[in-house]
């Protein structure tokens, strides 16, 4: 996210139409935008849809040109120009240097998202609670990890996030705001208020940690699992950016969970609790699952064995995987029974994602946490047990990517989901509830 924002708008700034998926600028959370002649309108009254198609864009892009808005919009120059001088003025957008790379006319001035807008970002686990203050575009400056000794309690989080957001906030320029706050959770969330219904490894349950964070902050609190708002970064900014239809699958300390996108939306199920991949099926009579059955994808595939089988400490999960890559390539002592743990775990993966693919028809799988060494160390034993099977179907053409390293895709995901609010009413929401 370093390079100039001149740089990647060749490649990133929309020509037509297309989906914006995941409730990005006005769609709406869950909708879908169609990019291109229609995203925007030239009437007084959709003056607001317009705010929001505008800043959705360079929130999504991390900035393009006026020139690329007024292609992208629909709109003539004389509407984006207002619009963006609003948006400066509501101070979520700045003006910068000329875009040097059109071939064609004069430079045309490129909008960037401004600095000054923030938001919080939250995701506890079993042995950390990560913090961030994640600015429009999805630029993480410097994100917290807090390590804990065993998994949080509740009052735990609120008292690490509270403390660390103090500290935060006190060192923050003048005229940065935060806006609001986003909770990632590794368990189910209810949609309806973002209390936590259940999340077996850290013993929740029924607890309401995003209105005691609220109410603690002072800040509004939107939360969901951490694997589906992982989905969202991936869809905003990351591998599948531009994809309509993937699978984004994480491996954490408390388990696998997955995001599931079609059609550019995202899939939620009856009750909102739609992508539980880590309880699927992989061994029959298998391991004991916190879920009550056996053999399901998480307690077959874990961090923990990970960790035993490369003899680490718990606290090394940020190493893990480049000394499991460093240990397979020396063939030092140990390397053997690590290597046995590596491939049993990426063969019992592949067979999970293989029932991904057979019922969804994803063009691609995005692979995120510690679930990147399994691709990474042996591809071709996943590779062989997701496609397995004879004759040409679903499993042909898939394609598997990586997710950054880290837990930014998941505090980016978590960051979406406060930014929301702002993205689909910018006037009305732009002032934020605290002003630094």
């Amino acid at each position: 996210m370093q390079e100039r924002a001149s740089e990647r708008v060749a490649a990133r700034a929309p020509t037509g139409p297309r989906p914006v998926p995941l409730g990005r600028g006005a769609g709406g959370p869950g909708g879908t935008v169609a990019t291109g002649s229609r995203l925007g309108s030239n009437r007084d009254s959709t003056r607001q849809h317009n705010l929001s198609a505008v800043l959705g864009l360079v929130h999504s892009t991390s900035g393009l040109s006026r020139a690329q808005l007024t292609r992208a919009t629909g709109l003539n120059r004389s509407t984006i120009a207002a619009l963006v001088g609003e948006l400066v003025q509501l101070g979520l957008v700045v003006e910068s240097d000329l875009d040097q790379t059109q071939q064609q006319g004069r430079p045309s001035i490129m909008i960037e998202p401004s600095p000054d807008a923030l938001v919080l970002a939250v995701n506890p686990d079993v042995d950390a609670v990560n913090v961030a203050l994640v600015g429009l575009g999805g630029r993480i400056p410097s994100p917290v990890r807090f390590n804990t000794v065993r998994p949080p309690s509740a009052d735990e989080v609120v008292n690490i996030v509270t403390a660390v957001y103090t500290g935060m906030r006190t060192s923050l320029p003048a005229g940065r705001r935060v806006l609001g706050a986003g909770l990632a959770v590794p368990g189910l969330v209810d949609p309806a208020d973002g209390s936590v219904i259940e999340a077996p490894q850290l013993d929740w349950r029924g607890e309401p940690l995003a209105a005691r964070l609220a109410e603690a902050l002072g800040l509004p609190f939107s939360a969901a699992n951490d694997a589906v708002v992982g989905a969202r970064a991936q869809a905003a900014f990351g591998a599948a950016r531009d994809v309509p239809d993937f699978a984004y699958v994480f491996g954490g300390g408390s388990g696998i969970g997955g995001g599931l996108v079609t059609g550019g939306r995202l899939v939620r199920g009856a009750t909102g609790f739609a992508g539980q991949l880590g309880h699927t099926l992989v061994r029959t009579d298998g391991a004991l699952c916190a879920c009550g059955s056996r053999g399901c994808l998480e307690a077959e595939v874990t961090r923990r064995a990970l960790l035993e089988a490369a003899d680490l400490p718990r606290g090394e999960v940020e190493d893990l995987e480049e000394i499991v890559l460093e240990r397979l390539r020396s063939d030092g002592p140990g390397s053997a029974g690590l290597r046995e743990v590596v491939e049993r775990q990426a063969g019992l993966l592949g067979v999970g994602l293989r029932s991904v693919v057979n019922h969804l028809n994803p063009s691609m799988i995005v692979l995120g946490g510690f679930l990147r060494i399994l691709a990474r160390t042996v591809p071709d034993v996943l590779d062989g047990a997701l496609r397995a099977g004879g004759g040409h179907g679903p499993r042909e053409d898939v394609r598997i990517e990586l997710a950054p390293l880290g837990t930014d895709s998941i505090l980016l995901g978590a960051a979406e989901l406060a930014f929301e609010p702002l993205l689909a009413d910018p006037a009305g929401n732009a002032a934020g509830p605290a002003p630094a």
